[in-house]
């Protein structure tokens, strides 16, 4: 997919099911012109993380883009405690078995002058890249993290719990939705890549800076790429790469 440039902010997003997956439950939204950026990684069965996934950008994609940032960042978190509800309660009781979970991760970026937003909720990631250095701006909702924030667990003993990728908040996934949000001053050359764990956990922190130094949105989505899909690729990839 293109890049796309208006006004200051230039993006480039791309999608892949990866080698292993049959289907592809990941979803992205690049609106530049907006200063509206998404990804969603769908949980709950081929169809049904698909649905979910698809459910966020869409809904997401038909927010206003006039006024401020707490403005557009309430109807952003409005908007998604909509589709939690919709989500955990009416697809989930009319689905096939009442059990079945109906969910998506979801990471949203939305810049409004020279302030920006983060928001999500699940282990899909915001990274900054600013002056040379690589920040994770979100974090995940993960039992992973939740064994090193509260256990003192070291990373690599807590990735070995066996279920060390369940999720710990999505959209969808219960009924009171807890989302985070992160905001922060834009400063020039900042670069933001916004991605599902199928993209960064076959790629190393300093995979990732090198691709987001390159001079173009397009440039860097094409190395993540490149070096995610000569890695496993066991899981959906999906990325968006903003930049000034």
């Amino acid at each position: 997919m293109p890049a796309v440039a208006t006004h200051r902010w230039r993006s480039a997003a791309r999608t892949d099911t990866g080698k292993v997956r049959a289907r592809n439950e990941d979803a992205f939204l690049a609106l530049p012109e907006q200063g509206l950026w998404a990804v969603a990684d769908g949980m709950g069965g081929h169809q049904n993380g698909a649905l979910a996934s698809r459910l966020i950008v869409e809904q997401l994609a038909e927010l206003p883009a006039a006024g401020d940032l707490q403005q557009r960042l309430g109807q952003l978190r409005q908007c998604l405690h909509g589709l939690n509800r919709h989500l955990s309660q009416a697809l989930t009781v009319t689905a096939e078995r009442p059990d079945t979970v109906i969910g998506s991760t979801v990471v949203a970026l939305l810049i409004e002058g020279e302030r920006a937003a983060c928001v999500w909720a699940g282990d899909s990631r915001c990274y900054l890249w600013r002056g040379s250095r690589l920040y994770q701006l979100s974090r995940d909702h993960s039992l992973r993290q939740q064994l090193i924030d509260e256990q003192g667990l070291a990373p690599q003993d807590a990735a070995r719990h066996p279920a060390a990728h369940a999720l710990t908040r999505a959209i969808g996934a219960s009924e009171a939705l807890q989302l985070e949000i992160l905001e922060l001053d834009v400063l020039p050359g900042d670069a933001f890549l916004l991605c599902s764990d199928g993209l960064y956990q076959g790629l190393a922190a300093d995979e990732l800076g090198a691709a987001l130094n390159l001079p173009s949105p397009q440039l860097a989505m094409n190395r993540l790429f490149q070096q995610a899909l000569d890695g496993p690729a066991r899981d959906n990839l999906s990325a968006v790469v903003v930049r000034r």
